[in-house]
């Protein structure tokens, strides 16, 4: 048992998976702390408004201030950037993860809490430990990003049933926030009839499913990926919600490493050089 869990958690992927999924994920960054937890920047300064939640709680975490704001931003903006370079990959990375946790606590510490940072959290804290390591580290890291996606659809959809009760996915959910800050796509499947207790039924059944993500491969996997994308696209598109932070760590299931390898084949063909062959297959990858 030990020895097919150990396989299961350390199923080595290329670490060029680790390093692409980096890159993207401390790109992302500055676009997140400017537009998604940009709220930090508005309550600098409004002691009253700062209701820690209970990891800030636990580590006494002081609210935001113009000063603690803007330092907080340059720190982990310039650490990503030296991160995404690739230069001083350890140092920098746990310095983007321990400055944007501050980050992401402060924002929802002065409001909501969004469950699709959880995923992006964990990334940061783990994708580090793969540097220059090997196949069997970056496999860790990567399967500990998808638990992180899965365990939010699912915690979500016990939330769901927790606080909504079966009303969730049987009353008019969809249709209140259809009406609160539907698109006109968001009107137009309102009014096809049982289109959005159906989508109800859809989005509760698939998070809860989610955990089969982790033990698919291949084209099923890649259809249940594209589920989940497809659904969240759909959502924006109907009330405007992206849950932009939660899809990029999605590419976690993916074989990001062939799509560099397939770019790089093709700049040598275009070249006029014989495209290298690489053996890829003998590694047997996490998704």
């Amino acid at each position: 048992m030990g020895g097919a869990l150990d396989r299961w958690w350390f199923a080595p992927v290329p670490p060029r998976r680790v390093r692409i999924l980096s890159v993207v994920v401390y790109l992302f960054l500055p676009l997140d702390m400017i537009l998604f937890t940009g709220g930090v920047w508005g309550n600098a300064g409004n002691p009253s408004g700062y209701r820690p939640v209970l990891v800030a709680r636990l580590l006494h975490l002081p609210g935001a201030n113009p000063a603690l704001v803007y330092a907080l931003f340059a720190v982990v903006v310039g650490a990503a950037l030296i991160a995404a370079w690739g230069r001083l990959p350890r140092a920098a990375g746990y310095t983007v993860a321990a400055g944007y946790l501050y980050w992401a606590l402060l924002a929802m510490s002065y409001g909501k809490v969004d469950h699709d940072h959880l995923a992006l959290v964990v990334a940061l804290f783990v994708l580090p430990t793969a540097v220059r390591a090997g196949e069997q580290a970056a496999g860790w890291a990567i399967r500990c990003v998808q638990i992180a996606v899965v365990a939010a659809y699912f915690l979500s959809a016990y939330a769901k049933i927790r606080h909504g009760g079966w009303e969730w996915p049987n009353g008019a959910t969809f249709q209140w926030a259809v009406s609160r800050r539907g698109t006109f796509f968001g009107e137009f499947v309102a009014s096809v009839p049982g289109a959005l207790l159906i989508g109800q039924w859809i989005v509760l059944l698939a998070e809860t499913a989610a955990p089969v993500l982790l033990f698919t491969r291949g084209r099923v996997l890649y259809a249940g990926v594209g589920f989940f994308a497809l659904f969240h696209l759909m959502t924006w598109a109907a009330i405007t919600i992206h849950f932009l932070p939660h899809v990029i760590c999605l590419l976690a299931f993916l074989p990001l490493e062939r799509a560099a390898i397939g770019r790089k084949r093709a700049r040598r063909s275009t070249a006029g050089q014989p495209a290298a062959v690489v053996g890829d297959g003998a590694v047997e990858p996490v998704s």
